[in-house]
C-alpha cells in the first residue's frame, strides 16, 4: 500500500510536470504564435514526450486557457479572505487585482503574461475556449458573493450579476494591456474599472 508520503510526492511531481509543460508552452506561443507552434514543439522544449504531454493537457489551446483559468480562480480565493464587513466593490477589486499583480512580479513574465492574454483574446479558439471557463468561474464567484452577504445564489440576482461585471472589468483590463505597462499602470486601469462599477456593486442589497 501506497503511504501518504508517496502520494503527496506523485502530486508533486505530476505538478512539477503539468507547470513545466505550461511554462514552455506559454513561452513559444508568446514568442512563436499559437499557429506555429506544435504539440510536438512544446513537448520538445519540456523534455518530454508527446504522450506525456497529452496525459496533462487535451491541447495547445488547453495549456493557454488553463493559464488565464487558474487566473480568475485566485480571485475567488482572495475574495474569500477580504474582511466581512469590505463594501463588494473593495473587495472585488482586491480580488480581480490579485492575478494581476502576480503577472507583473518580473519585467519579462509581465510581458509574457501580456502576450499570452493578447493571443487569447485575439484568437478565436482561445477565447472561445476561454468564455467556457469564465461560465464556471462565474458561478463560483457568485457562491463566494453570496455567502458573504448572506443571499442565495440561485434566487438572488446580484451575485450573478456582481460576479459578471467583476470578470467583465478583468476582461477590461486586459484588453487595455499595452507593451511596457507596469504594476502602476494596471493598477490604474483596474481602478478606472472599478470606478465605473462600484455604483452598481455597493446598491443596498435586498433579497429576493
Amino acid at each position: 500500500m501506497a503511504s501518504r508520503s508517496d502520494g503527496t510526492l506523485a502530486e508533486r511531481k505530476r505538478q512539477l510536470v503539468a507547470d513545466e509543460l505550461r511554462d514552455a508552452a506559454l513561452m513559444l506561443l508568446a514568442t512563436k504564435g499559437f499557429d506555429t507552434v506544435t504539440v510536438d514543439d512544446i513537448a520538445a522544449a519540456a523534455g518530454v514526450s508527446r504522450r506525456t504531454f497529452f496525459r496533462y493537457f487535451a491541447s495547445k489551446e488547453d495549456v493557454v486557457v488553463r493559464w488565464l483559468a487558474d487566473m480568475s480562480q485566485v480571485i475567488v480565493g482572495v475574495l474569500a479572505t477580504r474582511p466581512p464587513a469590505e463594501p463588494p466593490s473593495r473587495a472585488l477589486r482586491h480580488a480581480v487585482w490579485a492575478p494581476l499583480a502576480l503577472c507583473t512580479d518580473h519585467p519579462d513574465h509581465t510581458e509574457r503574461s501580456r502576450v499570452v492574454a493578447r493571443l487569447i483574446l485575439d484568437t478565436p479558439a482561445l477565447e472561445a475556449r476561454w468564455m467556457e471557463y469564465q461560465v464556471r468561474v462565474r458561478a463560483d464567484l457568485a457562491a463566494e458573493l453570496a455567502a458573504r452577504h448572506g443571499l442565495d445564489p440561485q434566487a438572488d440576482a446580484w451575485p450573478r450579476l456582481a460576479a459578471g461585471m467583476a470578470l467583465l472589468a478583468l476582461d477590461q483590463v486586459l484588453q487595455q494591456w499595452r507593451p511596457d505597462d507596469d504594476e502602476h499602470r494596471l493598477a490604474l486601469l483596474t481602478d478606472a474599472a472599478f470606478a465605473v462599477l462600484a455604483p452598481a456593486f455597493d446598491a443596498p442589497l435586498r433579497s429576493g
